[in-house]
């Protein structure tokens, strides 16, 4: 690995961590900034270009790790500095019912979504879509939400957020994005929608990139080492800022500025590829 291609992994990794939490894909993100400019497949190879972006987000987990350690600890029965469990009503099981839905649809046809939508066309589909369902959650989610807590969440509003964040297996759609939405739609305020998105995208994207690097191990090469380390080193460090900056940042200004990017992107890359 030369400087040039390490730097190529340094700009994915910087995309990867300041898009993953916010819902505007990181996925779609990576897909337009790689296949339009960087071009890693062509020193890859396809599949493991793939998993490189599947990968390096296990830099972006590992920084939601760090910032909610706690309540994560206190999921699998561990304490907090205090010697108490942080809840007795949010627990393990919110996260495996919220999780099902997209980890069986994933699954059944991940070869799929890999062979046919991991593409800048299906990508600039998705950004709008995706805004489209951000825009209706936030015109037609309940005024005054009945959940203003993880505490709060109830078994079957897990489930249903988890039944929309199957949205977000076409790439471009956006995780977040989905399940806050979704979140929003079924009673949950914002800043509780984000959360649960982000403690839910732990053994999510953990399981799907161990899957993927499974099933691409073949393909992988020592020689791309390296490209890997700097990918997910970046992520986890920009994704420590956007996290912390996202949290502050959705109860203010909600979802709608996020689909208006989203929709201008959208046209951009329209231009570019269909003109």
């Amino acid at each position: 690995m030369d400087l040039f291609e390490l730097l190529k992994a340094l700009i994915l990794g910087f995309v990867e961590g300041m898009t993953e939490f916010a819902p505007v894909s990181s996925t779609g993100h990576l897909i337009i900034v790689d296949d339009m400019w960087l071009k890693t497949e062509e020193f890859l190879g396809k599949y493991p270009a793939i998993t490189f972006k599947i990968v390096i987000q296990l830099g972006s987990i590992l920084a939601v790790v760090v910032v909610f350690w706690k309540r994560l600890f206190s999921l699998v029965g561990l304490y907090n500095v205090n010697g108490k469990k942080m809840s007795k009503s949010f627990n393990l099981l919110h996260v495996i019912i919220g999780m099902l839905p997209a980890v069986v649809l994933g699954f059944a046809f991940k070869d799929l979504i890999d062979d046919y939508l991991f593409g800048v066309k299906t990508v600039i589909f998705a950004l709008v879509a995706g805004a489209i369902l951000m825009i209706v959650a936030d015109k037609f989610g309940p005024k005054k939400p009945r959940v203003q807590s993880l505490d709060q969440i109830t078994y079957v509003q897990a489930f249903t957020v988890g039944l929309v964040q199957c949205l977000s297996l076409w790439p471009g759609f956006s995780r977040s994005g989905a399940t806050i939405s979704g979140g929003v739609l079924f009673g949950l305020n914002h800043r509780t929608a984000a959360d649960f998105t982000f403690i839910m995208a732990v053994p999510i994207m953990a399981g799907a990139s161990l899957v993927s690097v499974m099933k691409n191990w073949e393909y992988m090469s020592m020689d791309h080492i390296s490209f890997y380390i700097v990918g997910f080193l970046s992520a986890f460090v920009f994704s420590l800022i956007s996290i912390r900056f996202f949290l502050k940042l959705i109860s203010k200004i909600k979802l709608v500025p996020f689909a208006i990017y989203r929709i201008i992107l959208a046209v951009i890359l329209a231009i570019i590829v269909f003109a």
